[in-house]
């Protein structure tokens, strides 16, 4: 019980640093004019948002990354908050912002406007940044590297650990990068992610990495605050990629990474709908399975209205992590 009121606490202070930093950091942005440029091949309806300010993930690494530094410091007081084995997925969660912000920069400002960092070069530097942290978590911090349903010892990957850790966190990045398109979209989906990993690390007995998670989940609140429909910030790939980076960190570092596909149903899918739309299209010669890709921009399509794709959509998203809880569980 301890730790999950203490577990709520810093939720709660992470979303009252975001909330409280976030209306000076789009003043800041659209001093500086930096706004959203809307693809023209998209739905009609979003052209309005053309001009939007972008690069919103600072509202959520920045309160993160703050609690956590401090809280870490306060060890040397006494205070037990937070651990060194957070300082991981808060890394990679600030390296991934920082390339998530050269992404933002070129798409705004850069040679490559509107278009962005090239894929090849993205995925380039995403793979250095996840090998790093799947090395780390293999050969400095032990991490159990997979626990299966019935099974009460964790699995060891041997030399399998490294490339498939890659492929996870590369992977998550992307998925919930694609998830991005909506007002409230990405941030309701990776709150409900952190949730359903955060309880499950309190379950563990990994009550600093559940902490973490929990205060992430407080800085997406503050950040949706600004960003549910009609959105006054987007979050652009600045916290798109880290905030999916570091899910699959932190599925990693439980050992549960067999839950993904559950728990991050949604992004999941909106990566295999753009992989599917786009071998369909080569196959095909031209032919489209989907009236759109990602997947939210079908369904758009198909007459639903932008809230009630959110809506329904984290409504899947919050069953489906119930169900990963749940499998969790099984011993």
């Amino acid at each position: 019980m301890r730790e999950a009121s203490l577990s709520l606490t810093l939720s709660l202070l992470g979303f009252m640093l975001a909330v409280i930093w976030g209306g000076p950091l789009i003043r800041i942005l659209r001093y500086f004019k930096i706004g959203k440029l809307i693809r023209v091949e998209g739905p009609d309806s979003h052209q309005v948002k053309m001009g939007t300010p972008t690069m919103g993930g600072a509202m959520i690494i920045v309160p993160v990354t703050i609690l956590t530094i401090l809280l870490n410091a306060a060890t040397f007081l006494g205070f037990d908050i937070f651990g060194q084995s957070v300082l991981l997925p808060l890394l990679v969660m600030i390296a991934f912002g920082l390339l998530g912000a050269v992404d933002d920069w070129e798409g705004i400002r850069g040679p490559r406007r509107g278009l962005g960092m090239r894929a090849s070069t993205k995925f380039i530097f995403q793979t250095i940044l996840a090998f790093g942290a799947a090395f780390v978590m293999k050969y400095a911090m032990n991490v159990p590297e997979l626990f299966w349903p019935g099974v009460t010892q964790p699995l060891s990957m041997g030399i399998w650990y490294i490339p498939i850790a890659i492929f996870i966190i590369v992977g998550a990045a992307n998925a919930v990068n694609f998830t991005d398109g909506l007002d409230g979209l990405a941030g309701l989906i990776s709150a409900t992610a952190f949730a359903a990993y955060g309880g499950i690390a309190l379950l563990q007995g990994q009550v600093f990495l559940g902490r973490f998670c929990f205060t992430i989940v407080g800085a997406l609140f503050g950040f949706l605050w600004f960003n549910v429909h009609p959105a006054m910030l987007f979050m652009g790939d600045t916290g798109a990629q880290p905030l999916g980076a570091t899910i699959g960190v932190v599925a990693l570092m439980t050992g549960q990474w067999l839950l993904l596909p559950l728990i991050l149903i949604i992004p999941v899918s909106e990566l295999l709908s753009v992989i599917i739309q786009v071998a369909y299209f080569k196959i095909t010669k031209g032919k489209r399975l989907f009236r759109m890709a990602p997947l939210h921009h079908h369904f758009e399509l198909m007459g639903w209205s932008e809230t009630q794709v959110v809506q329904r959509f984290w409504l899947v998203s919050l069953l489906f992590g119930m169900l990963g809880i749940a499998v969790a569980l099984v011993r």
